[in-house]
Parts: structure tokens; C-alpha cells; sequence
């Protein structure tokens, strides 16, 4: 599965890449991915864990996408990727509601979130997994938002 830039360009610009990575839901597993990620100097920029009794999906931004699709392929990690609308909240928590109003007068469903561990540029940012990444986008900027790319979170 080839990092795809057709779908980053068509936005104006690299947008963020998520990876689902699908664990087996035993002690320390997520810690092992971790590790591999950390001798190879890739943070973890943003984590969202769902579990169920056998297995784990692990959403996962992270510092440098293209090789970390390489060590999950060489280590038989499975995983999927999605391209990510990453919002940077000036005013943080209290934006949360023009953000959401935002995307509901346009009508863009919200599949997933969740916030980044870091704060680029000393910020609140928040990663949203959009039914349409374009729509999101314009509507956000409009309102003033400003969209992160992976550049702005790999510094």
C-alpha cells in the first residue's frame, strides 16, 4: 500500500496521514510498536486506541509517515491509512463549538477525533477523520481555522 500524494495535492498541500494499525489486544503490545517507532526517531504525534476483547485499532499520527508505512510492512504490522483534516484551535477548548457548528451547516460528517499530544506552534490541535477532507477545509478556513499539514507537525 504506496503512500498515495495524489489525494494531498488535490487539497492544496501534504495533509496529515493517520494509520490504523490493527494490534492483538494482549499487555504490552502497544508499547512493542512504540519502542520499534522510538529506536527508529518517529514520535507519536496523536494516538486514539478502540479495543475489544481480541484485538486493538490503534490510530496513530506520527512524525514521519513514509517510513513508518515501511517498518509496519517489514515487521507484518497490519495497517491502513487515511488522509486527516488536522485543526489548529487558537482559543482552544471554547473554538470546539464553532468548529462543529462549522461542519454541520455544511453538512460534513465527523467519522473520528481526537487531539495531538504535541502543541504545534504552543496550540491546541485537534485531528478529525472527515466523510470529505475538501469540504471540512474550505468550510474551516472560511471560518478563519487554521489546517495543519505534516510539515507543520514534523518540525
Amino acid at each position: 500500500m504506496p503512500f498515495n500524494t495524489q489525494t494531498t495535492e488535490k487539497l492544496g498541500g501534504p495533509r496529515v496521514t493517520q494509520f490504523s494499525i490493527f494490534l492483538p489486544n494482549r499487555v504490552g503490545t502497544l508499547l512493542d510498536v512504540v519502542r520499534v517507532l522510538n529506536e527508529r526517531h518517529i514520535d507519536v504525534l496523536a494516538i486514539s486506541v478502540q479495543d475489544s476483547a481480541d484485538t486493538a485499532i490503534v490510530r496513530i499520527v506520527v512524525s514521519d509517515p513514509e517510513s513508518v508505512q515501511q517498518m509496519f510492512i517489514e515487521h507484518a504490522i497490519p495497517f491502513s491509512i487515511c488522509e486527516l483534516v488536522v485543526v489548529e484551535l487558537k482559543e482552544g477548548a471554547a473554538e470546539l463549538g464553532r468548529l462543529l457548528a462549522g461542519l454541520l451547516a455544511a453538512e460534513c460528517n465527523i467519522f473520528g477525533s481526537y487531539a495531538l499530544l504535541t502543541r504545534p506552534r504552543g496550540r491546541t490541535a485537534l485531528a478529525l477523520h472527515v466523510e470529505d477532507n475538501e469540504c471540512a477545509v474550505s468550510v474551516l478556513e472560511g471560518q478563519q481555522f487554521k489546517i495543519l499539514s505534516q510539515s507543520d507537525l514534523s518540525r
